[in-house]
């Protein structure tokens, strides 16, 4: 049974248009390692059902005589099949609440969950993943959402030229488009009550990448965190450009004993004994951007009070966007309350009331929040994945997953990346098991929250 191996159609989201393995990889698959693969029909795929047929593969709904089905959203838990091995973004690694009866009900079925996220290298690197894209993504439709916000101020500027990811048929036609408004930066420059236009990207991993590819588009001036405050009173500020700046966690965090020094590695082990010093640079800042990944253990990077504060002052703040590339619902920025699909894909949060409003328009910040920015960029980014996934998949297919878990035969790689075994958390993850009991145990009345 192992030797069939499905895609699945992704149901979790009508926005969804990625693929886990791309034809050409899936051609590869089955006339060079000899594999029989499925394909569920979809007319939103990025890949036209005929073009995985082309590839030698079978199209058809029923799936059930794979013995490995690969996606990249989670499986809904009617759609779930007994004894089954599944490969997708789970989100359980976190113990994240709204997907806990997701992997509670991959146990009580006896399946077994191996999670892209949980893929890494012997050094802990992260190896099959969408950062990359969410970033680019993330940034072209933030870009998108500060001209919209300007333009219902009444502020015209070359940002307006801007669409949303998803609307461009390829990154490239996306990357014409910001080299024109760059283009008029340069011999326009921005109007007087916007400059210093600055923005500030929090973090330098795969996301943050990504948004950085798409600002190198624009002409941009690189200053330190450090420099921002004097920038905003500098007399030689230039509107023809655009001020970047990006924040390590050295800039974010010190040490709550002002006696200490910021070390990286303790901060990692040991965030409780760090606090934020970050928020003073928030007033400085036209655009955040969260490339960031976030845990409940680590200080947050926006937070309501903060927000609170730079809202109430008398003068208006120079914040206009914050793209939450992370769209952690609480998490890294605190006013994400909801993620959103590309189709609505920013929202404004009233400090005052604490309410959100569809659009730019309102008191509070614009926030771009969306969990699937990467479909935005369909084909490049199943292409990347693809290309990472492939060479593991003959292996996973292959394996034999009715062994114990000590004699299962994966790749190291792929191996610690399984989660459930057959029913069973494995050693790795067996912490899940504290968010599992949670769903049992009767929940605290609302009248009495915070007692």
């Amino acid at each position: 049974m192992a030797q069939v191996i499905a895609i699945r159609n992704e149901t979790k989201n009508s926005w969804e248009r990625r693929a886990p393995l791309t034809p050409d990889m899936i051609r590869h698959l089955v006339h060079d390692q000899e594999l029989k693969v499925l394909v569920q029909p979809s007319s939103r795929r990025v890949y036209a059902d005929n073009e995985f047929v082309r590839a030698g593969a079978e199209v058809k709904m029923d799936i059930s005589e794979a013995g490995i089905v690969f996606g990249v959203k989670e499986v809904a838990l009617d759609l779930l099949e007994q004894d089954t091995t599944y490969m997708f973004f789970s989100h359980v690694i976190k113990g994240q609440p709204h997907n806990i009866p997701l992997l509670s009900r991959i146990m009580e079925l006896k399946c077994t969950l191996i999670d892209y996220e949980t893929v890494r290298d012997e050094n802990g690197r992260r190896l099959i993943f969408f950062g990359h894209f969410a970033g680019l993504a993330g940034m072209i439709d933030t870009l998108w959402a500060l001209g919209q916000r300007f333009e219902s101020r009444g502020i015209k500027t070359p940002f307006i030229r801007l669409n949303p990811a998803h609307t461009y048929s390829d990154l490239e036609e996306a990357r014409e488009t910001l080299q024109q408004i760059g283009k008029e930066i340069i011999e326009n420059g921005l109007p007087a009550e916007i400059v210093p236009l600055t923005i500030g990207v929090a973090g330098y991993g795969n996301v943050a990448r990504g948004a950085q590819e798409i600002l190198a588009e624009l002409p941009v001036h690189n200053i330190e965190p450090d420099a921002l405050a004097e920038l905003a009173t500098s007399s030689g500020v230039s509107n023809h450009c655009i001020y970047r700046t990006t924040f390590r966690e050295t800039d974010l965090v010190e040490p709550v004993d002002p006696g200490s020094v910021f070390e990286l590695q303790d901060y990692y082990d040991h965030p409780e004994k760090y606090q934020s010093r970050f928020e003073p640079q928030l007033e400085h800042l036209t655009v955040i951007v969260n490339a960031n990944y976030w845990d409940e253990r680590y200080p947050r990077l926006v937070t309501l009070k903060r927000l609170q504060e730079l809202f109430a002052s008398p003068k208006k703040p120079r914040l206009e966007v914050i793209g939450d590339l992370g769209c952690d619902i609480g998490g890294n920025i605190e006013c994400t309350l909801k993620c959103n699909d590309p189709g609505d894909p920013v929202y404004v949060w009233n400090p005052k009331t604490g309410d959100i409003t569809s659009g730019v328009e309102g008191h509070g910040p614009a926030i771009l929040a969306v969990d699937i920015l990467p479909t935005e960029l369909p084909r490049e980014s199943s292409e990347e994945f693809s290309a990472t996934l492939g060479p593991f998949a003959a292996a996973i297919a292959r394996a034999d997953y009715s062994v114990p878990f000590d004699e299962l035969a994966l790749p190291p790689e792929i191996k610690r990346a399984v989660i459930v075994h057959n029913g069973e958390l494995t050693p790795e993850f067996v912490y899940l098991e504290k968010y599992l009991q949670r769903l049992t145990t009767p929940s605290v009345p609302m009248s009495m929250a915070g007692l």
